[in-house]
């Protein structure tokens, strides 16, 4: 059944909602976007607490949080997997497929080994765990930006996003309510076990539909990504608006609990409850923001939802003035998430229009770390701001960190829209699911 073409002006025809689900290219991102955020927990936050429990002194628990590193250095070993196509499933799936049996391997490896008298064991597999998604993430990312024709992009980022926030959410409180039942190994065990299910998901996922050759060499995979982008013209300020678009969220969320917490009093329990109608609050706004890319295109959505994000900054100087108030710190966070979900949905949109698909996992890595700069080095510039004009003024600063990032979009707009012009030019023009 034909439900989609893609026409000159890159938009999709008039479908329902249900008809937009019932696309395999869509439909397969929840499950998919859910495997790429299990293991991120299980790794973090989640063994924190494991460690916690069994009694480790804090020093060595903060050792382990060097186990996220792999995380922020996967576009190091990104062109392998650009270059290296297995034998089985295609270079994207059958890639996905190692790494998403291997994932499941390790986290039932950890559940077995335990912290017990040698935690530094459990170290060394949770660190092996977290290269392993790091990598299963870079594959993900190819295949999202191969699979997905241009107007379904946001949309499927949507999708992806809410996948990804449901494996957070299980990964973290579930498994914390989880533990307390039935055991910290058996936790990890069974969720070991549900990343193990999600390997039919990937049989069941379907082949790009203009597969793109492999890079000839190693060579070229490395040197290829490269040259490739910034052959291209004003290269500079589309790497800036990368680094600069989500800049505002970031130096916002850097201290945001601390400024809730120890700035305006709310107890850990208020915070976290709101904390998880935030959540919910995320993923309606990454479906509405999805929607809507569909009509407004990628340009107006990230002008549009990148103003909204930083107004949104401007909930919190609020919140700041009124004082402790309940009512507004749900109406901040609330307003916070749904903007924040819009805008991570043009964000990830815009991130694979600006990928060659022959070199979709490199390029999709390095510009996915440039990205995350600015979530990596606010926290300390943020505190010494804070200290500096206190907390309402440091939101309003947060504000208008934001705008650079709005301003770089409307000054490369033709740009973009030549980058995703290209991009749909080299996708069939339609696609029988």
């Amino acid at each position: 059944m034909l439900i989609s073409h893609v026409c000159k002006s890159g938009q999709m025809k008039t479908a329902s909602f249900i008809q937009i689900l019932a696309n395999r290219r869509i439909g397969i991102m929840l499950p998919l976007g859910f495997a790429s955020g299990l293991p991120l927990a299980l790794t973090a936050g989640t063994l924190q607490a494991w460690l916690t429990v069994v009694g480790l002194d804090l020093k060595t628990i903060g050792i382990f949080t060097l186990v996220g590193l792999p995380y922020t250095l996967k576009f190091l070993w990104a062109p392998l997997m650009d270059r290296l196509v297995p034998p089985w499933l295609g270079r994207r799936r059958g890639w996905m497929l190692v790494m998403q049996v291997s994932v499941a391997l390790g986290l039932a490896a950890m559940a077995v080994t335990g912290p017990g008298q040698r935690p530094e064991i459990l170290g060394v597999l949770a660190l092996l765990v977290a290269f392993l998604a790091a990598s299963l993430d870079i594959v993900f990312d190819a295949y999202r930006t191969d699979v997905l024709l241009r107007p379904e992009r946001g949309f499927g980022a949507a999708v992806w996003v809410n996948g990804y926030r449901c494996a957070l959410l299980l990964a973290s409180a579930g498994s914390l309510l989880l533990a307390d039942r039935i055991g910290w190994q058996n936790t990890y065990l069974l969720l070991a076990a549900v990343m193990l299910a999600g390997v039919a998901t990937i049989l069941a996922s379907p082949e790009p539909s203009e597969p793109s050759a492999a890079p000839a060499s190693m060579a070229e995979a490395i040197g290829g990504p490269l040259k490739e982008f910034f052959a291209r013209p004003g290269v500079a300020g589309l790497l800036a608006l990368i680094i600069f678009y989500k800049v505002g969220d970031a130096v916002a969320a850097s201290l945001q609990t601390a400024f809730l917490i120890g700035g305006m009093g709310f107890s850990v329990s208020e915070v976290g409850y709101v904390k998880g109608l935030g959540l919910g609050a995320t993923l309606i706004g990454a479906l509405c923001g999805g929607i809507a890319m569909a009509k407004l295109g990628m340009v107006r959505s990230l002008l549009l939802f990148g103003l909204l994000q930083a107004v949104s900054n401007l909930g919190f100087m609020w919140l700041a003035w009124m004082g402790k108030s309940y009512g507004a710190l749900t109406v901040s966070i609330l307003v916070e998430n749904v903007t924040g979900g819009m805008g991570t949905a043009a964000f990830v949109a815009l991130i694979m229009s600006l990928c060659d698909h022959r070199y979709t996992a490199t390029q999709f890595a390095l510009l996915s770390s440039l990205e995350a700069l600015g979530r990596v080095f606010s926290g300390r510039p943020s505190a010494e701001l804070v200290e500096m004009v206190g907390w309402g003024q440091f939101f309003f600063w947060s504000f208008l960190f934001a705008l650079p990032g709005i301003w770089l979009v409307w000054a490369f707009r033709a740009q973009l829209d030549q980058d995703a012009g290209r991009d749909a030019q080299a996708r069939t023009s339609s696609v029988e699911l």
